[in-house]
């Protein structure tokens, strides 16, 4: 969505929009998909009976994303999908689904960890295959780019087991007392999206990594139709999200978290083969890219099967 719309607007701008999105996304989720049904608590009254230490959990959760989102959303602006995805997200994987793993061991761990490491290594090829065809264009934006992207991926790393660590992951049906099924504590992650783009994109609006600085009234003079491209591709992620959290019941959060990952392979594709992010590249940069996607693939496929040897 946002790639639809640059040039002609700004990431600092594109990001209101999409905040606005995922949290629009959780709210309408909540109250029809969380609160419909015969099983479960419904949405206001599962919010209304966590505890203070749960929901604070999932607004961490969701100010520490958006910390790392918005870094990740620069990246792709200044260096493209191709790099800014699997570096940052790659990144975020890895060190992500250690995290979770200790959060609830699930699956099978060599085969997890062996995934992991050959997407590490995808990771490795895509930045040196980025930094041959981009040097080339950007000269010292390139290294201001990837650097950008690792520090996004650490902080994305981070986030979910704050989520999680909300939930009962044992039972989503009847959660235990205190505890939130993944609709309420996606609306607390949301919120704490919201509340803490109200500082982080300022600061970025004001001190940008790229360009010029920006006034909040360039926002509200923007058609009605590039503002609902921001608020659906919040609303396409939103949905993901959730998806993900849905899963971590049955998967465990390790597994959920690094599968939800593969959006990073998407994102690849998408910026290679839609957008001619690495056009004009030469041969060898070429086969390094084939080699992040084989790898990338493998990782992901080895980790599926970690989800399957209980």
């Amino acid at each position: 969505m946002q790639k639809l719309v640059q040039g002609r607007w700004r990431f600092e701008l594109f990001y209101w929009d999409y905040v606005l999105g995922i949290f629009f996304f959780s709210l309408i989720a909540a109250f029809t998909w969380g609160s419909w049904g015969d099983s479960g608590r419904p949405f206001l009254i599962d919010i209304e009976q966590a505890t203070g230490t749960n929901i604070r959990n999932a607004f961490i959760g969701g100010v520490v994303f958006n910390l790392a989102n918005i870094l990740l959303t620069a990246a792709i602006s200044g260096a493209g999908m191709a790099v800014a995805f699997p570096v940052g997200i790659g990144l975020a994987l890895v060190i992500g689904v250690v995290l979770n793993y200790g959060l609830a061991a699930k699956g099978n761990p060599w085969l997890l960890f062996i995934g992991v490491a050959l997407i590490t290594l995808a990771i490795l090829i895509n930045a040196i295959a980025y930094h041959r065809h981009g040097g080339m264009r950007v000269g010292s934006a390139t290294g201001k780019w990837i650097g950008v992207s690792i520090i996004a991926g650490i902080l994305m790393s981070t986030f979910y087991p704050f989520v999680a660590a909300g939930m009962d992951l044992e039972n989503f049906v009847s959660p235990a007392v205190g505890k939130m099924t993944p609709y309420t504590s996606f609306v607390v992650f949301a919120l704490g999206i919201v509340i803490s783009n109200l500082v982080f994109n300022t600061i970025l609006m004001r001190k940008p990594l790229d360009g010029p600085p920006i006034a909040y009234l360039t926002y509200f003079r923007g058609r009605l139709g590039i503002h609902l491209i921001g608020i659906l591709g919040g609303g396409i992620w939103g949905l993901g999200n959730l998806f993900n959290l849905l899963a971590a019941g049955k998967a465990g959060p390790a597994i959920s978290y690094g599968l939800g990952q593969g959006a990073t392979l998407v994102a690849a594709a998408w910026g290679v083969f839609v957008w001619k992010e690495f056009r004009g590249s030469s041969f060898t940069t070429r086969v390094l890219i084939g080699a992040m996607f084989l790898l990338f693939l493998s990782g992901l496929a080895i980790v599926i099967m970690a989800g399957g040897d209980k």
